[in-house]
């Protein structure tokens, strides 16, 4: 773990100047990249990180990410049909085993902090960004309850919360980077996000960074029954934080 209290790395900040008119690709380059977007997410819950990307622009035929150390993450390449048609949108997420078959120190060594770079190409065009990846993390949304009660721990727990609709699920706002997991250092919330499901039935809302409850919609609730949600703490750097658990809805 490292002290990055003297560092405040933007991601977004980062790839914005990175695709701004003049600094993408060469002179030459006629593609643009309007998406470039790496980030970790940690799920507090089930203990374990992933890496991703979100990447959007031109169609290209060709797409590579290097690491901070030069060497190549992903190299993809289209061919016969869809290399004549292009690619565009691009999302990645890397498989995330849990904290006992990969500690967060091994995973952080294999995704070492830094300037990352995005490239696209098709035929001699060409576009890039480059974009800085932190190891800061965003401590773990908490105080969470519905409709007053404190949430369980998990979804596994032997109790779970049981509530009437409406159900209002609330949160501390989230301050500080994680306490253990990741590097310390300033963390400003960019949104929160709230998820909610059951079976087949999924529910999702952005929120912005000074809202810290949701109200589920009573025809959501409406079957009763334990329901499953997440909520997700976007730090401005991208990573994403996540915890989980479930409730029970009783009768109306």
């Amino acid at each position: 773990m490292k002290d990055q209290t003297s560092r405040r790395p933007y991601l977004r900040a980062m790839a914005l100047a990175a695709l701004a008119p003049g600094l993408v690709g060469s002179a030459a380059a006629q593609l643009e990249l309007s998406q470039a977007e790496l980030f970790f997410e940690l799920n507090e819950t089930d203990g374990d990180l992933g890496f991703h990307a979100a990447i959007d622009g031109d169609a290209y035929t060709r797409l590579e990410i290097e690491g901070p150390d030069g060497r190549r993450l992903l190299r993809l390449s289209a061919s016969g049909a869809l290399a004549r048609q292009g690619m565009t949108q691009f999302a990645l997420e890397s498989a995330e085993p849990d904290f006992d078959e990969l500690a967060p120190e091994a995973f952080f060594e294999r995704f070492p902090e830094g300037p990352y770079e995005i490239e696209i190409k098709h035929r001699r065009d060409e576009a890039e960004a480059v974009v800085f990846v932190s190891h800061v993390l965003a401590a773990p949304p908490s105080g969470i309850t519905i409709n007053d009660q404190p949430a369980a721990q998990d979804c596994d727990a032997d109790e779970l919360p049981v509530v009437s609709a409406p159900v209002l699920v609330r949160w501390d706002p989230v301050t500080t980077s994680h306490p253990s997991i990741g590097a310390f250092g300033p963390v400003d919330i960019a949104r929160y996000q709230f998820f909610a499901e059951q079976d087949e039935a999924k529910l999702a809302m952005d929120l912005p960074p000074t809202v810290t409850e949701f109200e589920i919609p009573v025809d959501f609730t409406a079957t009763g029954g334990i329901f499953k949600y997440e909520i997700i703490a976007r730090a401005d750097n991208l990573n994403n934080t996540a915890v989980e658990s479930c409730f029970i809805v009783g009768p109306l």
